[in-house]
Formats: C-alpha cells, sequence, structure tokens
C-alpha cells in the first residue's frame, strides 16, 4: 500500500477576460441540466440550482432559493461598474492555498485514496475560512466531484468500496467541464456493516475517540496511593518481618510453640490488597457505566439525503461527501460547504468566537463570484461544525467529520473530568469532618497508648524485638482506627446512587446529560411545562375548519350545526385558483418534506405542518410535495418565530407579480386581515373589505375550535406588483430581502384550521401525582387562552381556584405584582420564549426549585435558567437540547414524574447511607478506644484486622447495597426537601444516637462483664479472654448487618423489609457479608486474633445483635418534636464549651498538624518514587521491543493518576477548618 501526499499542483495563472467570464457557463448556476437517475425511486432529480423547489430532499427548500443568486448578480454588476471587487487571499495560487502547515502534514498524506482531497487540504477551507481554497479545491462542484458524492441525491445506500478513483487535476478541471450532476456509479455493493468503508478509512467516520479513562491497574494504584494505607502497609511490613524473626531468629524456651506474631502483619497486608482490589473494581465499574452514559448522550439523529431521499440518520454515520438538512434550531454536526438554502444564518460564537449572527451563501454562488472576480469577504459558504442555525432552511455538503472537524478538535483539546454535584462536594466536606474527628480521636489513643508504653518501658524485660513488637501494635490500632473513621464511602454511595439512577432512568425515557439534575430533581417544587407533545401525543389531525368567512367544515358535521359541512363538500365547492392558493399556503409555505422512518414514506417536519400536508394530500389532491413545489420560485422566507407566532413565504407567480403568503396563530392572523375573499367558488380571487360580521364570525369560530382543545392556525395571502415592494425597509446584507412588519400589513384572509392533539395517556394521572408529591404544575404554551385552558382543565393542572393569564398581560407585571400572582398561576397563555425565562427566574426568586420543558431554540435561556431543564428528545432542536439538562426521549410528561421519583431515591440513598455509616463509626471507634485504654496489654477488642473488614462492610458493600434501592410509588406521598434541608435530619440523627447507645451498650457489657455474666475464668484460661473477643466482634458486626435493614427506611413507618425482595444487589450484597463473617468466624483464626465458637455462644451473638430491630421501632415511637428539642439544648451546651476549647486546640496543634504533614510527605515521596520507578521497569519488560505499544499508555495513565492524587492532597490541605453548622429539622 502506498502513501502518496496530496497536494494542488504548480499551476502558471492566466488573465481571462472579464467580458468572458460574464458569459460563460462553465460555473454557472444553468449550466446544470436535468439527468434522470435509475436508482431514484421518484421523479428524475433537478439541478441543485433550479428554480424549484423539491420536497423529496431539503434541496426540497434549496432548490428553488434564487433570491440568492439574483441578488449577488446584481451586487455583482454594480461592483463590476465601479471597482474590481477583492478576497484574502485572492492573489494565492492552488499550491499556496493548499500548502500544509508543518504541524498537520500527516493530514495530507493518505494511502490509496479513491478520492481527491485529502482530510488536510479539505480542513484548509476552514483553517481559518478561505475562498482562495475554496477555489483551489474547484468550488462546490470540484468538492462534489473530489469527494465521489452528489449534490442532489447525496451518498448512495449501496456504497462500500470505490474502485473508480479520481485525481486533484479530474476533480478541480472536472468541474469546470461537466454539465450534469456527478453521480458515482463505480462502487462495490456489500453488506451493511462494510457500508462506506473506503470513506471511513480515509476521512474517518463523526465519532471523538473516548475519552481516556484509567486503566483498571491505574485504579487499583489510586485507591492504594492513600497516605494512610501506606502508612499501615509499612507498620505491616515491619509488623511482619519482627514476627518472622521473632519464630525464626529467636531461640526458644523448651515447649514453648512457634510464634505467630507474623500472622498478623501478614493478614493485615492481605486485608489491605483486598481492600484495594474491591474499590478498584468498584470504581472501575462506575467509570465504565459513566462512559456509556456519556456515548448515548452525544448521540442524535440528523436528517440527510441519501440515493435521493431524505432519512435520519445517527451523528455518528455521518461521512465526508453527505449532504445534510439544516434548519432554524440546528447545532451544525460536521464542517462543510452550504450548497443552496435561503435565509440562512448561524451563530459561531461557540466555534470562531464571532458573536454576531453570520448569513451564509450558497456554494453556487460564491464559485460564480469568484469566476466573475466579483467575490469579496463577505461571501461566506462554509459551515462550521458546533454552530447554530439562526434562520432559515437548505442544504449543504460535509466536508470534515470527528477528529477532523473543527468542533472536532475543539472538543479534543478541552477534555475534562466529571464534575462533582452539589451532593458530592457536601458529603466529601462532611466525610472530612468526620476523618478529622476519627484522626483525632485516633491520634489521642495513640498518644495515650504510647505514654503508657514508654512509662513501663524501663521495667520491660522483654527482647527488643517483643517491644518493637509491642510499639507496632499500638501504632496500628491507631492506623486502622483512621482507616474506619474515614467515611470514604460517602462520596462513592452517591456516584453508584447516581450511576444506577442514570441507568434506569434511561430505561425509562430519560437521558441524564448532568448528573446534577438527577439529584436536584428529587426536591424540585414547581414544573413549567410545555403542551403539544409533552402533555398531549403531537399526533396532529386537521378536524375542522373554516374557508374563507362563510364555509365551516368539521369530521363531526353530523354533531355539528347544520351549516357546517363535512371535508369533502367544503372542498368540493372550491375553485381551481382558490384550490391552487390553499395548497400554496400549505405545501410551499412550510419547511416539512417528504422522507422515511421506519422505511415507510411519511412527511417530517413540525407535526403542525405536516397535519396540514395529510390533510391537503387527503381533501386537495396533492401529489408529491417535490411536484407541487416544482414549479415555484420562492424569493423570500420567514421562517417561524416563536415570539410573532407565525411564518411566511413570497414567491413569484407566472404574471410576475409577488403572493407573499402567512400562516399562524388564528387570532394573531384575523388581527391582521382587512380583506376576505368575495366568493371561494368562483375562479376569480377578487377581495373586499372584511366585515364586522365576517370577523366576528371567524372569531366565534376559533373561540368554538379552541374550546374543543383545537389548536387554531390562520391563513392569509397578499399579492405585491413588485419585490420588495416599494417604501418598505429592506435588509442591509441583502437589498431583495424585505422587512417582515413592513409588509405584513393589509392581508387577506383565507381560512382557519382546527387541528387535534389528544392528551397523552396517562398524563391526568401523573399531574396528579406531582401535585400530591407536592410539586405544582404549571402549564406555559403558545396556544390562545381558551385553547390552553380547555386541556390544562382536562388534565388537571386547571383548579377552580387557578389562575389563567396571557403573556402580552403578564409581561408588563412588575416584579413585585409577579411574585403576588404567581403563587396561583396555573396556566400562561400565549406566551413567549422570554416569558417563560421571566417565569422562571422568579419563581426561583421565590426559592422555588424549578423544572422546565423546552424544545425550541429560543427556550434555551429558560432551560439555563431552570434548575433543571427538560428538552424534547423527538421536536426538540439541538439548541434545547444543548441547553436541557435531561431529555425525555419520548417528549412525555410522565417521564418527568420518573425523573423526580429517581431523583428522590438518589437522595434517599445517600441518607441512607450517611445514617449506616456515621452509626458505624461512632460505634467502632469508641469502641476500640476504650478498650485499648481500658486493656492492660493495650490491644483492642478490635483487632486491626477486623477493623479492615469492618471498613469494607461500611464503605463498600453497604454503599452498593443501600445505593440500589429502586423508587416505589410510595415515594411521592411526600413533600419535596427545600434547598436550605440539611443533609442529616432529625430522624436521621434520633436512629444514629439511638442505635450507637444500643450497640455501645451491649459491646461494652460483653467485653468488660461477659466473663463474669458466663461464668469463663479468663486468668486461668487465657483462651477464654480469647473466645470472649471473638463474642463481642462477632455481635459487633451482627448488629450491623441488622441495622442495614434499619436503615432501608428513613421516615417513622414501620415496615423495614418493603420492596427489599425487588432488590437483588441488597440480598446478594447481605449474602456476601453474612458469608464472609460466618467464615472468618470459623477459619479466620490467628489472622483475624479469634477462635471459633461453638453454638451456644453463636445464639448469644445473634440473640444480643437482634433485638437492634426492635430498639428501632422503640427509636421510631419518638416523635421528632422531642429529639429536636434534646438534641438542640445537648448542641447548644457542647459548641458553648467545645468552641473556645476548639480555638485553643487548633492554636497549638495547627502547627504540629503542617510539621506532621511536612515529615509524611517528606518520608513516602521516595517511597512513592521508587513504586512508580519499579512499575515503569515491569511495564517496560512487558513491552519488550514493541514500539508505540499498550506500556506508554499505562505509563501515561499512572503518571495521570499521580497527578490527580498530589492535586487532591493540596485541595484537601487548603480546605477551610471550620466546624460545620448542625441544624436540626423536623419531619412530620
Amino acid at each position: 500500500m502506498s502513501t502518496t501526499r496530496l497536494l494542488a499542483p504548480i499551476s502558471i495563472r492566466t488573465t481571462v477576460p472579464q467580458q468572458n467570464l460574464a458569459n460563460s457557463d462553465e460555473l454557472s448556476p444553468t449550466a446544470a441540466t436535468p439527468t434522470d437517475n435509475a436508482f431514484l425511486s421518484v421523479q428524475g432529480p433537478l439541478s441543485p440550482t433550479s428554480k424549484s423547489l423539491d420536497g423529496d430532499t431539503l434541496r426540497s427548500r434549496a432548490s428553488s432559493f434564487n433570491s440568492e443568486v439574483a441578488t449577488a448578480r446584481s451586487r455583482a454588476n454594480s461592483d463590476i461598474s465601479t471597482a474590481q471587487s477583492r478576497y484574502e487571499g485572492d492573489e494565492l495560487t492552488a499550491e499556496e492555498a493548499l500548502r500544509p502547515d508543518k504541524a498537520n502534514e500527516k493530514d495530507f498524506e493518505v494511502a490509496d485514496s479513491p478520492f481527491a482531497f485529502s482530510t488536510g487540504q479539505l480542513n484548509k477551507l476552514l483553517n481559518p475560512k478561505s475562498l482562495a481554497a475554496y477555489k483551489a479545491l474547484g468550488g462546490i462542484r470540484g468538492l462534489e466531484r473530489g469527494l465521489q458524492t452528489d449534490l442532489v441525491a447525496g451518498l448512495s445506500v449501496d456504497e462500500t468500496l470505490i474502485s473508480d478513483k479520481v485525481s486533484f487535476e479530474e476533480a478541480v478541471q472536472g468541474a469546470k467541464l461537466r454539465t450534469g450532476p456527478y453521480i458515482p456509479n463505480d462502487t462495490v455493493r456489500s453488506d451493511v456493516s462494510r457500508q462506506y468503508r473506503d470513506r471511513k478509512r480515509i476521512f474517518k467516520d463523526n465519532r471523538l475517540p473516548a475519552k481516556k479513562t484509567l486503566s483498571i491497574w491505574a485504579l487499583f494504584w489510586n485507591a492504594f496511593n492513600d497516605r494512610i494505607l501506606i502508612l499501615l502497609t509499612a507498620a505491616a511490613f515491619i509488623s511482619l518481618a519482627l514476627g518472622i524473626y521473632e519464630a525464626v531468629g529467636q531461640p526458644r524456651e523448651p515447649g514453648q510453640p512457634q510464634s505467630l506474631d507474623w500472622v498478623e502483619g501478614l493478614a493485615i497486608l492481605v486485608a489491605v490488597v483486598i481492600v484495594v482490589l474491591v474499590t478498584g473494581l468498584n470504581d472501575y465499574r462506575r467509570e465504565k457505566q459513566f462512559e456509556i452514559l456519556n456515548a448515548k448522550k452525544e448521540d442524535r439523529q440528523v436528517k440527510a439525503i441519501r440515493s435521493g431521499k431524505s432519512v435520519l440518520i445517527s451523528v455518528f454515520d455521518i461521512m465526508a461527501g453527505d449532504v445534510l438538512h439544516m434548519e432554524s434550531g440546528d447545532t451544525i454536526p460536521a464542517d462543510g460547504v452550504l450548497i443552496n438554502g435561503h435565509g440562512i444564518k448561524c451563530d459561531e460564537s461557540s466555534a470562531t468566537g464571532e458573536s454576531n449572527a453570520l448569513r451564509k451563501t450558497g456554494g453556487e454562488d460564491v464559485s460564480r463570484h469568484i469566476s466573475e472576480g466579483t467575490a469579496t469577504n463577505k461571501l461566506d459558504p462554509f459551515i462550521i461544525s458546533g454552530s447554530n442555525v439562526l434562520e432559515g432552511v437548505g442544504t449543504y455538503l460535509v466536508t470534515s467529520v470527528g477528529v477532523n472537524s473543527s468542533f472536532g478538535k475543539i472538543m479534543l483539546s478541552l477534555q475534562t473530568e466529571n464534575e462533582d454535584t452539589p451532593l458530592q462536594i457536601k458529603l466529601a466536606k462532611m466525610a472530612n469532618w468526620i476523618g478529622y474527628i476519627g484522626s483525632s480521636a485516633a491520634g489521642l489513643l495513640f498518644v495515650i497508648l504510647l505514654i503508657r508504653f514508654l512509662a513501663t518501658l524501663s521495667g520491660n524485660t522483654d527482647s527488643p524485638a517483643l517491644k518493637g513488637s509491642a510499639f507496632l501494635d499500638i501504632l496500628i490500632v491507631a492506623v486502622t482506627i483512621i482507616v474506619v473513621a474515614v467515611p470514604e464511602g460517602l462520596p462513592v454511595a452517591v456516584t453508584l446512587a447516581l450511576s444506577f439512577a442514570t441507568k434506569r432512568l434511561l430505561k425509562e425515557n430519560n437521558l441524564v446529560r448532568h448528573l446534577r439534575a438527577c439529584e436536584t430533581m428529587g426536591n424540585a417544587t414547581t414544573i413549567c411545562s410545555d403542551k403539544t407533545g409533552t402533555l398531549t401525543q403531537n399526533k396532529m389531525t386537521v378536524v375542522a375548519g373554516t374557508l374563507g368567512t362563510s364555509i365551516s367544515f368539521s369530521h363531526d358535521a353530523s354533531a355539528e350545526d347544520e351549516k357546517v359541512l363535512s371535508f369533502p363538500t367544503a372542498f368540493q365547492l372550491l375553485s381551481h385558483a382558490a384550490r391552487n392558493l390553499l395548497l400554496q399556503s400549505i405545501a410551499v409555505n412550510s419547511t416539512a418534506f417528504e422522507g422515511e422512518e421506519g422505511g415507510k414514506s411519511t412527511f417530517i417536519g413540525s407535526k403542525t405542518e405536516t397535519a396540514l400536508l395529510q390533510m391537503a394530500k387527503e381533501q386537495l389532491g396533492m401529489g408529491p410535495v417535490a411536484e407541487e413545489r416544482a414549479g415555484t420560485e420562492v424569493v423570500q422566507l420567514i421562517p417561524f418565530d416563536s415570539n410573532r407566532k407565525c411564518m411566511g413565504v413570497v414567491i413569484k407567480l407566472a404574471s410576475g407579480s409577488y403572493r407573499l403568503l402567512v400562516k399562524g396563530a388564528a387570532e394573531i392572523m384575523l388581527s391582521k386581515a382587512t380583506e376576505e375573499l368575495v366568493d371561494v367558488s368562483v375562479e376569480a380571487l377578487e377581495g373586499c373589505p372584511i366585515s364586522e360580521a365576517a370577523r366576528s364570525w371567524v372569531a366565534d369560530r376559533i373561540t368554538h375550535f379552541a374550546e374543543k382543545s383545537l389548536r387554531t392556525i390562520g391563513m392569509l395571502y397578499r399579492d405585491y406588483p413588485q419585490w420588495p415592494p416599494a417604501g418598505v425597509r429592506t435588509d442591509e446584507d441583502d437589498k431583495s430581502m424585505a422587512n417582515f412588519e413592513d409588509i405584513f400589513q393589509d392581508m387577506t384572509f383565507l381560512g382557519v384550521v382546527g387541528i387535534q392533539d389528544p392528551l397523552r395517556d396517562g398524563v391526568t394521572l401523573a399531574v396528579k401525582r406531582c401535585q400530591e408529591a407536592g410539586v405544582v404544575v404549571r402549564m406555559v404554551t403558545g396556544d390562545n387562552i381558551t385553547t390552553a385552558t380547555a386541556i390544562a382543565t382536562e388534565c388537571g393542572i386547571k383548579t377552580a381556584d387557578g389562575l389563567v393569564m396571557e403573556g402580552p398581560k403578564f409581561r408588563q407585571l412588575s416584579d413585585d405584582e409577579m411574585d403576588k400572582v404567581l403563587p396561583q398561576l396555573q396556566v400562561l397563555a400565549r406566551s413567549s420564549p422570554e416569558d417563560k425565562r421571566v417565569l422562571v427566574a422568579r419563581l426561583k426568586h421565590l426559592g422555588e426549585t424549578v423544572a422546565v420543558t423546552g424544545d425550541g431554540t429560543n427556550d434555551g435561556p429558560a432551560l439555563k435558567t431552570a434548575d433543571v431543564g427538560f428538552s424534547m428528545g423527538i421536536a426538540g432542536t439541538e439548541v434545547a437540547k444543548e441547553a436541557s439538562a435531561i431529555i425525555l426521549m419520548d417528549d412525555n410528561f410522565s417521564s418527568i414524574v420518573s425523573a423526580i421519583m429517581w431523583g428522590r431515591s438518589v437522595n434517599d440513598a445517600v441518607a441512607k447511607f450517611l445514617q449506616f455509616q456515621i452509626t458505624v463509626n461512632i460505634t467502632a471507634v469508641l469502641l476500640a478506644f476504650v478498650s485499648a485504654v481500658a486493656s492492660s496489654d493495650s490491644h483492642s477488642v478490635l483487632s486491626a484486622v477486623q477493623l479492615l473488614w469492618v471498613n469494607l462492610i461500611m464503605d463498600t458493600f453497604a454503599a452498593l447495597a443501600l445505593a440500589t434501592d429502586a423508587p416505589t410509588e410510595k415515594i411521592l406521598d411526600r413533600k419535596p426537601s427545600p434547598k436550605s434541608a440539611p443533609l442529616i435530619t432529625v430522624n436521621m440523627w434520633k436512629m444514629i444516637v439511638g442505635q450507637a447507645v444500643y450497640q455501645l451498650v451491649v459491646t461494652f457489657v460483653l467485653y468488660f462483664a461477659g466473663a463474669r455474666i458466663l461464668s469463663y475464668d479468663t486468668k486461668a484460661h487465657p483462651e477464654l479472654q480469647t473466645e470472649l473477643d471473638t463474642i463481642v466482634f462477632n455481635t459487633f458486626v451482627w448488629m450491623q448487618i441488622f441495622n442495614e435493614f434499619n436503615n432501608r427506611r428513613l421516615d417513622n413507618h414501620f415496615n423495614i423489609f418493603e420492596g427489599v425482595l425487588q432488590n437483588w444487589f441488597f440480598i446478594g450484597i447481605n449474602c456476601i457479608m453474612v458469608g464472609g463473617q460466618i467464615m472468618i468466624v470459623f477459619i479466620g483464626g490467628m489472622a483475624f486474633q479469634i477462635k471459633r465458637i461453638d453454638g451456644a455462644q453463636w445464639a448469644i451473638c445473634i440473640l444480643c445483635a437482634l433485638p437492634c430491630l426492635l430498639w428501632a421501632v422503640g427509636l421510631r415511637c419518638i416523635p421528632d418534636r422531642y429529639a429536636a428539642a434534646l438534641f438542640g439544648f445537648v448542641g447548644r451546651v457542647f459548641f458553648a464549651v467545645f468552641n473556645p476549647l476548639w480555638r485553643v486546640l487548633s492554636a497549638v496543634f495547627r502547627p504540629v498538624g503542617w510539621a506532621w504533614s511536612t515529615v509524611l510527605d517528606a518520608l513516602f515521596a521516595p517511597t512513592k518514587r521508587f513504586a512508580m520507578r519499579m512499575v515503569r521497569k515491569v511495564l517496560r519488560r512487558k513491552e519488550g521491543a514493541a514500539e508505540g505499544g499498550r506500556g506508554d499508555e499505562e505509563r501515561a495513565e499512572l503518571v495521570a493518576a499521580e497527578d490527580v492524587l498530589v492535586e487532591r492532597r493540596q485541595q484537601q490541605q487548603q480546605q477551610h477548618q471550620n466546624l460545620p453548622p448542625i441544624t436540626l429539622t423536623t419531619m412530620d
């Protein structure tokens, strides 16, 4: 396989006479002629520059968008008469324009490419925008031939391998000589899995490489690289060495058993390995889940033309050479060049920093200007990935995808770690404080035991090895208490809960884009919902209407007034001229088009427009949209705007006059109408001033339709003798574009249609469940007030005392007036996107947690302002999706209820785990502390290995078990928690303190009085003390297992087993914990410093632990208000004593802590460097002589892991060390 660098050939520049260029049709838009392509199932495609509309491809709209051609030609002629226009790079040769940069030379090298251009040459179009490069590549026609595609039909769905190679010269010269559209006909057809094989090989697909994640080995290293674990490991190694020395190197007395002190050191090392393995595997599983979710988050559907048909494809499947549709609200998925369009304006601020809306010019127009020598820098055919389409519709040719696109390169450089959610940040701070308290307890224990050890050292006759072992035992116990006290499982618990919830939400049609939205949604207090598609099915059908001001029709004509006609009867009354006028208003004044979905031919676009097209097809005999639009010349397009509630189009009639067609909100259309048709049944379309009686009749019909929950759309028209009309304002950049407000006057009324959009199944129940959960549902819609009220009443949003208001009136209120109105406001009708944003902002100002739905480009500000923004996965624009936090994949309001349930489930899971872990922390630390101080040999009743097992139960197993409870409907029976609610409620404190007291009482009784109760003579039989310690340890662990069931409920209800059989994670984790504890007691032996116990002793353990379930019932019977009063009194007394003491201790020990951290860093820095060097050596050996292998990646991952750890330690050292306030709230 040979590698070739594709560069532009060196050419000699020649001067061509201007008149020849002007008369030449080499690049003229009219040079292309229609051809008959066998593979098209519809009529032969027209030239993409013919002055017609084609609905089968959104060449559909673009094919007739000749206004830019005419305008550009008029400007060009005026320019020629004055001075020769120039553009930047005009003087460059093709070679100079396409010269590779040193950093990107590899992009110009391709191997066995059937295409004329390399990725590097194509990138020259946009890095920066270069008309010189565009000219060097042969313009839009050269790109078409060089990329082996077709501007009309797009890529062939049968293409895999391409054997017909096109050279650079053929592509550029062929663009000038060819007279018809280029159709690549030499492709090797194969199965779909090999589709576009050559294109993927040369240009890649539209995927970005997945963000580099740490390998499982780096995650293991991350888990181990903790100062406390390293200190514990070092102590365990020393203990193991001393134990081996004592067992092997020291003489023994006759009959003295072999020393087994080395077992504890080995057991600690094994326990550390298990903790590291479990933590690393847990992190690895979490990373993989988020990787899958992120891939799903980036996927979306785009409209492409393939084999002459408009189809929906994944954004990942876009290829260089594809022809894509673009319309207002789209986010551009790949770089390209505009083929043709109308009124295209793009916001490229996210890609180029250019804040102004940039008007785009069709590729043919630009090529013609270049050939005529009238091109200027204002000509911009370039479509940049990542930019947003603000106005217009059209098609463009894709030139660069994925890593080769401009947006792809930016995203690669900006790939960052996932941000922590607010709950994760709160829990991390709480974990730090719990760790500080536990570390203080461990430090105090170490000081006490060290003083005792030093005091008895002079009279100690043991060997130096035994003395060293005794000191290490003290150190190991203190360090292990720190390991137990630091609740590193808290952030892990919320991460597990979020990953579990987001995965389940995806199955329930909620795609979570930002994790913080998941937890925030659980506390939402109000939802501002759209109507169309969210509360309704978005399956629209025209069921009634009027023709002119005298004919009324309905599907249910028999149930209506006798003057109401059926559909066939009403439309048969239309004359040919009136029928054509109505057909133009529906088919031409539309952005919908024909395409395929699920293999079936259908209309694609706005559901309102597709409903009108369906009516035109059934009642007006409309053929394919492409044919209806084929003979129509569009002069100006006015896209739909949610502020003015209408859209329009200007067409040139055969008579030479121009017609403005407008459709939109019926009452607005009626207000703009000053004339009506005299008679729709006669051929001559004559207008007369609309009478008050006629206006009143139409208004009554609109109200009647609205009361039946129908969306009403009105249609108007007006004829003009010239365009633009005399005396109207025009666009600064294009004088042929008239100002819409100036021309939208004195219109002739054509008719009104009523469109039915039924409520979604279950939406009434979903609204009721939200209201029962304390979430206020408000409808924000663009429909008129009558329709909005009818639908809001039908679905239960509007209540008897609720307030309904229109947007124009709402926006006139002052802030104070809004604040008074908002609590009763339930429906905001005829609202604009700005009204929605203001509504959301004022609700947030009042302390509400606001969720809002939106689907349009203009909904972006409201979606961003809300606490949680929901965009529509089906009807939503890409701008709306980008601004939202959650995407409703089915556009269904009921899915929002699922988001509320899972959001509350996440918060509950964290609260459950927090309650469990703090209970274990208090009990384990106090038990180890008191027993070690009380012991004559300074040994804790819980050994280091036992404490590590308890830590594994706390931080990993409990997190998995408690974070995976699925929500039930009962979770909606309570009110949402306010933003000021503390992490630990009064009920939680009540259970934490109550359970800790019970567990400490039981374990202290067994430890201090167990020998007397069980009649154990521990002095005569020392092994009985080991049995007693085993009973204490076993009882302690079983209390944690039973208390885990207590923590499944956060309220004062008694059924702690509710739904437990549906959570297989919980059952499985508890089986592992129970099985592990039984194995430890039976075979733990010296490793865990325990002795096997018999059945009676097992019964003691279980019977002492089991009553914690009954104790929890008693605690739940205590009213929260009494517990709050008690905790409040104790808290005030405690802080009154503790605050002064804390300030003194902080002043004394802050230098000590700083010095200790400095010493630890100095001690462990060489150890870490040594470990890293050893790991790198091992990786090099594995890598062998292979270059660029896996070893580099592993080393990079380890270095990255080290950097993350260093940064994390620095952040921890900089945290402000003030005690957090304790807030007590009651749960009713």
